[in-house]
């Protein structure tokens, strides 16, 4: 018999109980309970134990399809034997996943509880901490201060704008240009003013006659023309 046989067969559960009942109780006793550091510790050795188990049965289970395959159905005892020994182990498998599943769903649990607690618990440290930050501040105070950051800041800006203006009376600008358009025209009139045309000359000037050549021309015709309406 193996050490792994002799471990079930003889209580090994046994002794993972008595170790519940030595170590975890002497831990949780003083303190009203286990820790869930210390539970979460337990459960993850039970899913190791349990899928040392499993390794074994399936095990087993397949040294039974050997023996079955090696014997076959020649002799009926020791088939049925075989079979039963097979089935019980398969029935062990299950309950090993169910148990598993169990102990999943609770570890699970149990660590979202315990980050739920922590996380709860830094919560509370946080708002402490800013309660303490606030104490010795004041909303009145705090209003005046704003006020008061307020009220610089449009003396800042007013000495700005008296920095920045311009020295000298003000002056509007469409005043201006229109004082620029009149001495502007002042000046064309000036300049026209200025200019000398040309003298007309005394004399009267040539003017220019027809010519001879077609003054006769035109005479020649008229003539032609009365004797021909005569």
């Amino acid at each position: 018999m193996s050490k792994i046989q002799k471990f079930f067969k003889s209580g090994g559960g046994d002794g993972g109980g008595g170790f519940s009942k030595g170590k975890g109780k002497s831990k949780g006793k003083g303190k009203g309970g286990p820790s869930p550091q210390e539970a979460l510790a337990r459960l993850r050795e039970t899913e190791e134990m349990l899928g040392k188990k499993q390794e074994y049965l399936e095990a087993r289970i397949q040294k039974e399809l050997a023996l079955a395959k090696r014997h076959g159905t020649r002799d009926k005892r020791v088939f049925q034997n075989i079979c039963e020994r097979k089935k019980r182990y398969e029935k062990q498998l299950t309950q090993i996943d169910g148990t598993l599943s169990t102990i999943e769903f609770q570890r699970e649990a149990l660590e979202n509880s315990y980050t739920n607690t922590e996380v709860f618990k830094n919560m509370g440290y946080a708002a402490q901490a800013m309660k303490k930050v606030h104490e010795n501040m004041d909303l009145d105070k705090i209003d005046d201060m704003m006020q008061d950051i307020t009220e610089q800041q449009d003396i800042a800006q007013e000495i700005t704008e008296a920095l920045t203006r311009k020295m000298g009376d003000d002056f509007d600008e469409d005043e201006l240009l229109a004082e620029l358009e009149e001495l502007e025209q002042e000046e064309l009139n000036s300049k026209m003013t200025n200019v000398r045309l040309p003298s007309v000359p005394a004399t009267p000037l040539p003017t220019h006659p027809a010519s001879s050549k077609k003054r006769v021309e035109d005479d020649d015709d008229m003539q032609q023309l009365a004797e021909w309406a005569s």
